[in-house]
């Protein structure tokens, strides 16, 4: 058994696990080549020249602002004089955010809002005294200063020596007799002088300027690499924000799970079991009073409500399967995944390939996971072979099920695979559908590890 995210049984090729998939026609021209006329390239510099004044004037904004609060602090006028200066932090955020949106293709979320839990002037200060975006974007507006002088610096220097030396062979035959010796004057102390003014020269000085345009690119991705890390960690939304929302989200996706299950089993007792025991206790009544005048019609009823009970009986053993099988807690997820295979209308080979066995709130997702993909091979796929995998890969559970049916599954379509991939998503879970139409389809689920 393979230990690698796209290297489990079955996954060769699986997009998003290390398949390679068909990949898009390259260009001609080597990227080093294209990079200094390049649209991102030009962005970026955009970036880097528009960094200087912006962040001149976000620094001199906020040090003055809060140079005054924290002289006014002896008096009441310095604390609203710092949540004002927060607040311009703030919406420096939101232009920084958007700069970087637009000039680095870099999408970051807005932090949490500012919330005060009451109106009024006092309030909003306090909301924003302890508004954890707004010391992050003061944060960001004192480190982004010296870094941007640093970059435009570096970027300026690089950027007109590479274009002046690329284009020198063209200053000089624009300008030959420059200084009176058709070349620029490198160096001279009045006893001697350097010029570049012979076609070697000329041609070193073109090629160090083609050298330092083509790698000037490059350069200045590095470098807006730490603006992206700067506007990603200082104005996006805090880490703890972000996974209370995301908790928030798997929280409603568990209630609602649980809700639909509750429907479910409430609909099978109703309409199953239920009827079936209402319809045996009829029977029974008339089979007790025709029991003294019509013993053999008598006998009739109770033999059909004797068939009755036992298909009440299949129908509670089925709800109970279907609430968490027995065979699941006595011999574990191999055994429960062969009995769901076994009852499966298209033959399935199952493989399962674990350690140990994943603590029982995993085993039981584990297990639905796989009944309800096999469903939709019974009932969807037109299949006439399925195969099951399970095996451990370092802190995760994988689980996929692959069958040579028509194909076209769809987990964004709003079907059962939106449900289940919302219902993993609650555990931290992943859920990876490859269905290209005309089949085969192969659908991986990725959980959390827990022995």
């Amino acid at each position: 058994m393979a230990t690698g995210y796209g290297e489990g049984p079955g996954q060769h090729g699986l997009p998003g696990y290390g398949g390679t998939g068909a990949g898009k026609p390259g260009h001609r021209i080597p990227a080093v080549l294209r990079a200094p006329l390049e649209g991102r390239t030009w962005r970026e510099y955009g970036y880097v020249l528009l960094g200087f004044p912006l962040g001149m004037a976000m620094f001199v904004v906020t040090v003055t602002a809060f140079s005054c609060g924290a002289g006014l602090l002896i008096t009441f006028l310095g604390i609203p004089v710092l949540a004002g200066g927060l607040a311009a932090c703030l919406g420096f955020g939101a232009t920084e955010r958007a700069r970087a949106r637009a000039l680095l293709d870099l999408e970051v979320a807005a932090p949490e809002p500012v919330r005060p839990r009451e109106r009024g002037l006092m309030a909003w200060t306090m909301a924003l005294l302890k508004s954890g975006a707004a010391w992050r974007a003061f944060l960001y507006t004192l480190v982004y200063f010296p870094w941007t002088v640093f970059t435009f610096c570096v970027w300026l220097t690089f950027f007109t020596c590479g274009w002046t030396l690329l284009a020198y062979p063209l200053y000089q035959w624009v300008f030959p007799m420059y200084g009176g010796t058709g070349g620029i004057q490198l160096y001279g102390d009045g006893t001697h002088s350097v010029y570049l003014d012979n076609p070697f020269e000329i041609t070193v000085t073109a090629l160090v300027g083609l050298v330092i345009t083509l790698a000037t690119p490059w350069l200045v991705r590095v470098l807006t690499g730490v603006d992206r890390f700067l506007v990603r960690e200082l104005l996006g939304r805090s880490p703890l924000a972000s996974r209370v929302v995301e908790l928030e989200s798997d929280r409603g996706a568990v209630v609602d799970t649980a809700a639909a299950d509750l429907r479910r089993i409430e609909r099978d007792l109703h309409d199953g079991a239920q009827a079936r025991l209402v319809s045996l206790a009829m029977e029974l009544g008339l089979a007790k009073e025709k029991l003294a005048e019509d013993p053999d019609a008598a006998a009739r009823m109770v033999d059909e409500a004797h068939g009755e009970v036992k298909t009440a009986l299949q129908e509670l053993r089925d709800l109970a399967r279907g609430i968490h099988p027995a065979v699941l807690t006595d011999r574990g997820l191999g055994a429960a995944l062969s009995a769901v295979a076994a009852r499966c209308t298209v033959p399935v080979q199952v493989d399962v390939d674990l350690p140990a066995r994943p603590v029982p709130a995993l085993e039981g997702i584990a297990y639905f996971t796989v009944s309800e993909l096999l469903q939709n091979v019974s009932k969807h796929s037109g299949a006439a072979h399925a195969l099951v995998d399970a095996w451990q890969v370092d802190n995760r559970l994988m689980l996929q099920v692959t069958d040579d049916g028509t194909g076209g599954a769809d987990s964004t379509a709003g079907s059962g695979l939106r449900g289940l991939a919302e219902r993993l998503g609650a555990v931290d879970g992943v859920l990876v559908v490859d269905s290209p139409p005309g089949g085969p389809t192969r659908v991986t689920a990725d959980l959390p590890w827990r022995a």
